[in-house]
């Protein structure tokens, strides 16, 4: 019951996002070139974390905005993006979501990924598989040759541009292509439906992917920094999610 009442605030929060369709956007800039916060994203977190302390009024919350980073601890903790994608959302890109993953001893046991734009809900329990809008998924179980690559590159990071292109191209070149859709959260996701047969970035923080993370590997898939470890909760860290097959390539691959 408590993780359909998370699923519920984060279906309503989504609401708050199509509101903002007829809304004059008011935009501010954090630290870095085209690194973006809109009224809505804080309007959102506050909204979250509102519904959310009362569902469990002892969870501490490590979350994007305002300064709500926390450290996990070892109770509940919620983690937050309120706006995946934020550039997206400014520019109408329909292809933003709300993220929201619950801990506790600092590992994940519930995540759900939100697009309000296509009504998609991924959501994964530990131990009890992954799915969307209800229905259980699947990460693919074939090859890099036969899927699709995903990777993610933010114009404010710019010190990994040449190693995120360069290992773009050897995935592009063993592969049935390569998209960048502007939302880690959401690309994850479609890694653990087997749209997507790779996600790979070279430095995401913890409210960008936690959710995302349990999910891939509910649905059969795995998640590991680009040079193989462990991802961290409390920390950025680079991400490469896939399908197992395309996860063994794929690392063979970025370690060439």
């Amino acid at each position: 019951m408590l993780y359909d009442e998370i699923i519920k605030i984060v279906t309503l929060a989504g609401e708050l996002m199509l509101q903002a369709q007829d809304e004059e956007l008011t935009v501010f800039d954090k630290e870095g070139t085209a690194n973006f916060v809109t009224k809505h994203d804080k309007e959102i977190q506050f909204y979250l974390i509102q519904n959310l302390r009362q569902l469990i009024p002892e969870a501490t919350f490590l979350a994007e905005e305002d300064g709500m980073q926390q450290e996990l601890g070892d109770g509940y903790c919620f983690i937050i993006d309120p706006i995946d994608g934020t550039t997206n959302f400014i520019f109408d890109y329909k292809h933003s979501c709300i993220s929201v993953g619950l801990t506790k001893f600092g590992r994940m046991l519930f995540g759900c990924v939100y697009n309000p734009y296509t009504r998609e809900m991924y959501s994964a329990v530990k131990g009890e598989g992954a799915k969307l809008n209800g229905k259980e998924i699947h990460c693919s179980d074939k090859g890099l040759a036969d899927n699709l690559v995903a990777f993610g590159t933010a114009r404010y990071q710019t010190e990994d541009t040449d190693r995120i292109f360069a290992h773009a191209k050897k995935l592009y070149l063993n592969s049935l292509g390569i998209r960048a859709g502007g939302s880690a959260a959401l690309d994850i996701c479609r890694v653990a439906s087997g749209a997507n047969g790779v996600y790979l970035e070279l430095m995401l923080y913890p409210w960008d992917y936690a959710a995302a993370s349990l999910i891939v590997m509910e649905a059969g898939g795995f998640i590991s920094t680009a040079e193989g470890g462990m991802i961290t909760l409390d920390q950025p860290c680079s991400i490469l999610a896939a399908g197992r097959q395309c996860w063994k390539e794929a690392s063979q691959l970025l370690s060439e």
